[in-house]
This record gives C-alpha cells, structure tokens and sequence, in this order.
C-alpha cells in the first residue's frame, strides 16, 4: 500500500488525532518527556534558551486590544465597540489594555511584557490563509515551502523534537525543506464507528521493496496507536494545581481547537522536565469577531491573559523557565470603522506581545495613525520579520537573514536581554 492509499485512506475514514500524518513528525507527550531522561542532556538543555509561539487565528482586534483611549478618531470610527478612557488599563498616556486583561497589566507594570505596535507587513492580504502563510513563512513575496522555524530546523540538522506544536495539526511554521516539528496532540486518536486499531496497524506495516516516502508513511500509522496509548498514560498524570479552567473554544476555518491554558501547561512540564525542545506552538482560534464583537472578543482575551499570566508565573519559578520566551500574534488585525453589525472586518497591522522573564518591557514601534489609512486601514509601521528576526538571533541563536523568507535582513529590536 503505497503512501497515497495510506494517506487517502486516513482522510476518507475521518481519523484524527496523535498527529501523525504522512511525512510528518508525531510525538506523545511521554515519547517527549523521556527525550529528557539523560541528566546531562537535561541539565544543558534548562539552559538553553527557548522561544513559545502563540498563535491568535481569525484576526485579533488590536485597537480593542491595545487601545489608542486618547485618540478622538477611535471613538468616532468605532462608536459602540470603543472603550471609555476611564475603563482601560493604562499603559501610558495614550494607549492601554482591554480592561479584561488585567494579568498582562501586572507583566507590564513588572517590565516584562514588551508590546510591538503596528506590525504587518508590505501590500497586505485580507485573507486569512494568505495571511497567515506569509507570517509563518515569513515571506509577503509569494507562496514558499517552507516555515521560518522550519527553516531554522533545517540549518541545524535538527531532530523533530527541537520544534513541537500543542496544536491539533503540525502548522506550516514548523515545517522545513529536509526537516520538521513534531506535533503533540492533547486529545488523543479518535475512531469512527466501523474503524478499529487493527485496521490501522494494517496500514503501519513496512511492506518489502517500498520507496523511503512509503516506509515512513508506514510509520506514521504504526505510531497512531502507540502514540495514543502515551498520550492517555501521560495526561493520566493530570494538570498543575495552579492551572485555570477556561471554556473550550470551537475550531473555525481559519485554525485554533484547543484550550489554550491546557497548551502552555504541557509546555512548562515539558521546560521544567529538561527536555531538548527549544521552539513550542501553541494557539487560540476564534478571533474573526464580524458581528457583536464585545462579549466573544472580551472572552477570548480574558482566556488569553489568564493563559499567558499563569504560564508566566510558572515560568518565572525555574531556572529552566526564566529563559523561556513567549511571542502572541495573530494573521493581521480588524479594520479601524466598526461595520454594521456591531463587529469589525478583516483589517492590517495589529500588535504583538512578547513577554517572560528576559524581556525587556515596554512600547515598540509607532501606533499606526487612525486618521492617515489606507483604504480605511492601518499601515503598518513595523515589519514583523524584524520581531521574528530578533526572536531568531536572540534566543534560537540563528542568522535571521538565513531563516526569513528573501533573506530579509531585520531591523533588531531591544525586547531580549543578551546573554
């Protein structure tokens, strides 16, 4: 059976989960744990600098997120979605946060939450697919293979381990040209009625005389239910008593599945534990707010800040984790007029945080004016390849130019403190 029949055969039947696709990288979380068990990998790896890639699907509304309280044109464009000067967290006298994130306002007052205005990129695309594909390849230019991580993956010749995803499926950022992440899948394999683990040890059978694609898509299968099996094991152990419930948000077509706090959760277990990972994917979806935009925005932002607050306290606990740096974007932000609907529409620019205990807190970049747009949008002031770049150079240790789509040279910003 040759790796198209496998893989058609997945497709068709509806199985999901362990992440394992054809081609691709899949771990259980035990399988990552024990990647950890030689105590001289382990202790140089809480060494090692690690960067945690937040992904926020469906367009966050930055001005509803970062909030420009002062500016009149706010208030004019948006009458029924802006915030009252007097309801925001402040950050300074002309921005300030949504009032629900109030633990992202304790990381600001402590200067370990830096927030880079304005970030985008040249000739935008409102698509949410394009546009998100241009910030995980980092390449506005036109469509490429490969992901800025992955391509970091590729240039140290770097194990699937290195680069792992929280998330339901591996995400094009962590896939290279001759490397790739792995995936760690927080629900499990799921079956439907009239498929049983038989059958898919069938398809995970190497057959003689099969090509290297073949035998490894063979693999992939075989690993669906050991992989399943130490997922249940390890989840078995349960959540850190600090962790915080929060309502799980449905996926959409533009990506985001599973509880977010759940994520970052196995993320810490997995720093503290010592393991050699040094680039984690997590993600929150939901964020395409174009009708009633106030109560499901607020949700979502209160479950991001109580997330990103309780990984950062973790964090803060540990040698391991005091090098752990976390960066949160989304694909582009919403338009600066609220529409008729009481929501707002695919826009541009938007913020991004990046927080932990090496950061340096404070603003970067220029807010994008609300008065001076294009086509009723803002122009960004801030290319995100010069956040990435610098994520690259400062924690991965990695030439940006190499890793950025068009060897981009990046304009370094001052968020990270050297070693």
């Amino acid at each position: 059976m040759d790796a198209w029949t496998r893989r058609r055969f997945l497709l068709a039947s509806g199985v999901a989960g362990g992440g394992a696709v054809a081609g691709l990288g899949a771990l259980g979380l035990a399988d990552l744990l024990r990647t950890a068990s030689d105590a001289s990998v382990r202790e140089d790896h809480r060494k090692s600098r690690k960067l945690v890639i937040v992904t926020l699907y469906g367009g966050n509304d930055g001005l509803n997120t970062v909030i420009p309280y002062a500016d009149p044109a706010y208030h004019a464009a948006r009458p029924e979605l802006a915030y009252e000067p007097d309801r925001v967290l402040r950050l300074d006298g002309a921005l300030g946060l949504n009032p629900v994130m109030k633990g992202l306002s304790r990381l600001w007052s402590e200067q370990r939450l830096a927030i880079v205005l304005g970030a985008g990129y040249p000739r935008p695309d409102r698509s949410h697919f394009r546009s998100m594909d241009i910030w995980q390849t980092a390449s506005p230019d036109g469509p490429t293979n490969s992901g800025w991580v992955g391509r970091w993956l590729d240039g140290v010749k770097a194990a699937p381990e290195a680069a792992v995803s929280f998330e339901p499926m591996l995400p094009p950022l962590l896939v290279g040209e001759t490397r790739t992440g792995a995936c760690v899948s927080i629900g499990g394999l799921k079956l439907p009625a009239g498929v049983t683990t038989e059958m898919i040890g069938v398809l995970g059978r190497r057959e003689p005389n099969e090509s290297e694609l073949q035998a490894r898509a063979a693999d992939a299968y075989a690993n669906l239910i050991r992989i399943d099996q130490l997922i249940r094991d390890a989840e078995a152990v349960g959540l850190p008593p600090d962790t915080t419930a929060e309502p799980d948000i449905a996926a959409t077509g533009t990506g985001g599945a599973s509880v977010l706090s759940d994520q970052l959760s196995r993320v810490a277990q997995c720093v503290e534990a010592g393991v050699p990972t040094r680039v984690y994917s997590a993600s929150l979806g939901g964020f395409d707010t174009h009708a009633a935009e106030r109560p499901g925005h607020e949700l979502l932002l209160r479950q991001l800040d109580q997330a990103l607050a309780s990984f950062a306290g973790r964090l803060a606990r540990t040698e391991a984790g005091r090098r752990v740096t976390v960066v949160v974007y989304s694909e582009f932000g919403r338009r600066v007029r609220a529409n008729a609907s009481d929501g707002t529409d695919h826009g541009t620019a938007g913020p991004v945080f990046v927080l932990g205990p090496q950061v340096t807190g404070g603003l970067y970049g220029e807010q994008p004016s609300l008065t001076d747009l294009d086509d009723g949008d803002l122009k960004a002031t801030t290319d995100f390849r010069d956040v990435f770049g610098t994520l690259l150079a400062s924690v991965l240790d990695a030439d940006p130019a190499r890793c950025l789509g068009g060897g981009y040279e990046p304009t370094m910003l001052p968020f990270v403190v050297p070693d």
